[in-house]
């Protein structure tokens, strides 16, 4: 049983790991395009409408997802809020089949 466990924690580590991992190499990916684009857009009208702008914007919303699953950062659901609604769950299960 031990053993079992200790294999869960592994494999969790490890799926966690691989998500922090694809999170930087996307964050790499975002800052070189980002740049290349706003290079770009200097190039063609020097700024006149930073069109490159709303690339970044939608590229960096993904990313902030993104980085919200690999980190683990949920304020409104997280793993407290998880464990005190199964309680309260358990609980009213529990309540409901007292009146039957």
């Amino acid at each position: 049983m031990e053993q079992r466990n200790r294999e869960d924690k592994y494999f969790r580590a490890r799926e966690r790991v691989d998500q922090i991992k694809k999170f930087y190499s996307s964050l790499l990916s975002y800052v070189v395009f980002i740049t290349l684009l706003g290079g770009l857009n200097y190039w063609i009208d020097e700024w006149r409408y930073p069109w490159f702008l709303w690339a970044a914007f939608g590229w960096g919303i993904g990313l902030v997802f993104q980085a919200v699953k690999a980190f683990g950062f949920n304020p409104f659901f997280g793993k407290d809020w998880e464990n005190r609604k199964i309680k309260e769950l358990m609980e009213n299960d529990d309540e409901s089949k007292k009146w039957k």
